[in-house]
């Protein structure tokens, strides 16, 4: 058995009794299959309505939450408070929960585990709290607990009266580990579920809220208690998160990115009633929200501006609001703008970034020099970029016919068409990158045919089937000989 109610547990059943036993001592015993995941699921939504307690919350499987509740005590008139408050809501939600509050998680799992133990130690008491605990506290393994149990070691006591070095050669390392963590000399980590926010803002409200109307002037309210914190450091927020605690415990949450640093109160503002928007029915209000709290993950460096006397935003302002717009209804991945990346290799040197997530655009390539080429290259070099705008995803491969073996082709055919070129530019030499893969240089072509259709070409040296042969296997080239491949068209 994985958990028993109250009842059978005042009957004498425990976890890990079988099934067939507790039916042959309580015939009318009802018992149904585990849901582990469900279970799982459960405990993640306990844990987001915890975060009106504070950001800290860590899953403690299975059926278990640790909240470091550094700093957030006050707001709820002590840890007294904060822990009564927090039993009482989820009683009204049908939740049998216990709770304990100690200088470290360690001594807090230890005491939560037993009903009869002290709810708030003090720093520095842990050692003394958990002294009369049974050693099943320590959540240790089932061998190693039934071994304990033999020898007498039934309290945390019993365990500390024993000399350490024992102990670690008859039950491991493991063991003191955990004891010091129940008796507070060893930190337990922590670690939080949801990121930490840089900076937050909430709003309890005595009588709970339904209307949209409502919830933009509490939102509106929190943008205007953060715009000071960001205007002393100098920053602005690129990602926010609106967090709707409704009085049921289900949390309502919606995320904006934004292309540049944003403070002021009403662009929040607006970016959020987008974003509510395209949401929709998602966000069901309930009975109403009785908390709001609006945070800032995502910072970045804002500096103050002079504006005009007309006070109007400049274009690269403009379109940072349409981007920011577009990204709030549809969401903050929606809205990509080419980047350049660090590779020589055409298929990897540009891809598509969120424009939300603040890196450069990077530029247009600059085109190949065309003096020292013949007439015809030089007219052809004028007339295209350096780099087709149109790049297939896959080269593909092309049979071409050529006069000079390391000279231009004079005709290829691709996909089954044949093309006849009337003007070439190149060779480009463009060498591998031995750290992706151990291929030739390639030697580029621009090339125009005789109907004015322009296309990229390039030509990889001859292959050694000794020492490659799944290039030949893969690409359909010819073993010995140079190999063709069509890469980009050119407008």
């Amino acid at each position: 058995m994985t958990a028993v109610c109250e009842r059978a547990e005042g009957l004498g059943l425990g976890l890990g009794i079988g099934l067939s036993e507790a039916r042959a001592r309580f015939p009318a015993i009802e018992a149904q299959l585990a849901d582990p995941a469900a279970d799982r699921r459960l405990l993640v939504a306990v844990a987001d309505w915890c975060d009106r307690y504070t950001p800290l919350v860590a899953l403690d499987p299975p059926f278990g939450l640790i909240l470091d509740i550094s700093g957030c005590a006050h707001l709820f008139g002590g840890e007294r408070g904060l822990m009564d408050d927090l039993l009482a809501r989820l009683f009204d939600q049908g939740f049998l929960a216990r709770a304990a509050i100690a200088g470290s998680a360690g001594a807090a799992i230890a005491l939560v585990g037993v009903p009869a133990a002290p709810r708030i130690v003090r720093s520095g008491e842990e050692r003394a709290a958990v002294a009369q605990l049974p050693v099943g506290v320590l959540r240790l393994e089932a061998e190693t607990a039934g071994l304990l149990h033999r020898l007498g070691l039934k309290t945390i006591a019993a365990l500390m009266d024993q000399p350490r070095a024992g102990l670690a050669r008859r039950f491991g390392k493991g063991l003191l580990r955990a004891l010091d963590e129940a008796t507070g000399l060893a930190e337990r980590p922590i670690s939080p579920r949801r990121p930490v926010p840089r900076l937050i803002a909430e709003r309890r409200l005595f009588e709970p809220i339904a209307l949209e109307e409502d919830v933009a002037r509490v939102l509106l309210a929190l943008a205007l208690r953060l715009k000071p914190d960001m205007e002393a450091r100098g920053i602005g927020a690129r990602n926010l998160e609106l967090s709707l605690f409704r009085v049921d415990g289900v949390v309502n949450r919606a995320r904006i990115g934004t292309a540049q640093p944003v403070r002021e109160p009403d662009a929040v503002a607006r970016l959020f009633k987008e974003r509510l928007k395209s949401l929709g029915d998602e966000f069901d209000a309930g009975f109403g929200y009785d908390l709001v709290k609006l945070a800032v993950y995502e910072t970045d460096r804002l500096e103050a501006f002079q504006t005009d006397l007309s006070g109007e935003a400049g274009a690269d302002t403009a379109f940072a609001h349409l981007v920011d717009r577009i990204g709030a209804r549809l969401g903050p991945g929606s809205v990509f703008c080419a980047r350049e990346r660090d590779s020589w290799q055409p298929e990897r040197a540009s891809g598509w970034r969120p424009l939300a997530d603040g890196e450069d655009g990077g530029g247009s390539r600059a085109a190949a020099p065309a003096h020292g080429l013949p007439p015809s290259s030089r007219a052809l070099a004028q007339d295209l970029p350096a780099r087709p705008l149109r790049m297939l995803v896959r080269p593909e491969p092309v049979e071409a016919s050529f006069v000079v073996p390391d000279g231009a082709p004079v005709s290829f055919r691709w996909r089954r068409a044949l093309y006849r070129v009337r003007r070439a530019e190149g060779p480009e030499r463009i060498a591998g990158e031995w750290w992706h893969e151990d291929r030739p240089a390639r030697d580029y072509f621009r090339i125009e045919d005789e109907a004015g259709r322009h296309f990229w070409l390039f030509r990889e040296a001859a292959h050694d089937t000794d020492l490659d042969p799944d290039f030949v296997m893969t690409t359909g080239a010819r073993a010995g000989s140079p190999a063709w491949y069509m890469h980009g068209l050119f407008p």
